[in-house]
């Protein structure tokens, strides 16, 4: 296959000639080079992969030369991706990402890599094209919504996180807010997602409901990293993240503060829905096991709950959950306690 001639080599169209317009993977001269300046080159063999289904992804790859093939399985069409196109960036977009194919290159290819980080700094650096890039993207991830769902034989849950994380982008939020208000290891909300809830809560909260907050510390978490080492710490930290979020409504926010401690603050009736989401939390990570770690590694958590008065603010809303928090730590963990 032939391949494209390297940015620096790109003979600028002719005067009056009229630019075809680009393939929805296909990258302008200015969005090539901008990405190109902000990356790792990497070259490729032939049958190399460089990334498969279910791995946390956490670059997005731009092709300079050569092909690489998208392996979607489950009857889905693969997918090729040729010089000056794009593939993985949804993890630059909304935090880590569950890979959803394999990619592997069909013939010796040059690729250049894009961290998270490199993304970031170009986000500040050209605000605006990075923003005509994103949309760009949105679209066509969008467009091509109904097709993927329709060839999926069985339901994809990262897909459908991805995609709502998507139409929650368009219709609530700017893609840059999106970016800086999420955990980047567990997808939830982080402190910047929380004061910007806590901002637009008063136009927000549902009638007849009151705000009620969980916290959630996981037990003897320095010694899950001491003994099975931070990856699988990282895995905790994931599925503790996945219990938290399963025990929100649409209308809640789980969040990660930092470290192994959580957050959900929870519009709900009174003190017997409080209870019974942390209990749900509780019962629910204590069912979690590990088979990669150390023993099957089994975990769980210590929660404090308050229900979050009017005319007070978070501060005093977190001091009042922390309090029960370190009740619950002082009896042994594993369980909750809750306003009476």
């Amino acid at each position: 296959m032939s391949t494209s001639p390297s940015p620096s080599n790109i003979t600028p169209i002719a005067a009056g000639r009229v630019r075809q317009p680009l393939l929805p993977r296909e990258l302008s001269d200015r969005e090539m080079g901008l990405f190109i300046g902000a990356s790792e080159r990497r070259e490729i063999a032939r049958a190399e992969v460089i990334f498969r289904r279910g791995e946390l992804g956490r670059s997005m790859f731009v092709v300079e030369s050569g092909e690489i093939r998208l392996e979607f399985g489950d009857g889905v069409p693969d997918k090729l991706i040729g010089p000056r196109e794009f593939f993985g960036e949804l993890t630059l977009f909304i935090g880590n990402h569950t890979r959803v194919a394999n990619a592997v290159a069909t013939a010796p290819t040059v690729m250049h890599v894009i961290e998270q980080h490199a993304f970031e700094v170009l986000l500040d650096t050209e605000p605006r094209l990075l923003a005509q890039f994103m949309r760009r993207s949105f679209s066509y991830l969008v467009a091509s919504e109904q097709q993927l769902i329709a060839s999926l034989k069985r339901r994809n849950e990262d897909l459908m996180v991805t995609l709502d994380s998507l139409r929650q982008t368009q219709t609530q939020l700017s893609t840059a807010q999106r970016l800086v208000q999420t955990d980047e290891l567990t997808g939830l909300c982080n402190r910047r997602g929380l004061y910007t809830y806590l901002e637009q809560l008063e136009r927000t909260q549902l009638p007849g409901t009151t705000l009620g907050l969980l916290l959630i510390d996981i037990d003897r978490f320095k010694q899950i990293n001491d003994r099975n080492g931070h990856l699988v710490g990282d895995q905790v930290l994931r599925a503790i993240a996945e219990e938290v979020q399963n025990a929100a409504s649409p209308c809640d926010l789980p969040c990660r503060l930092g470290g192994d401690e959580f957050a959900l603050l929870a519009q709900v009736t009174g003190a017997e829905e409080l209870s019974a989401r942390a209990t749900q939390i509780v019962s629910a990570v204590r069912a979690l096991r590990f088979p990669t770690a150390t023993d099957s590694l089994g975990v769980s958590v210590s929660i404090g709950a308050s229900l979050c008065t009017n005319g007070n603010d978070w501060a005093v809303w977190y001091s009042d959950a922390d309090c029960q928090l370190y009740e619950v730590k002082g009896q042994g963990g594993d369980g909750c306690r809750t306003p009476a």
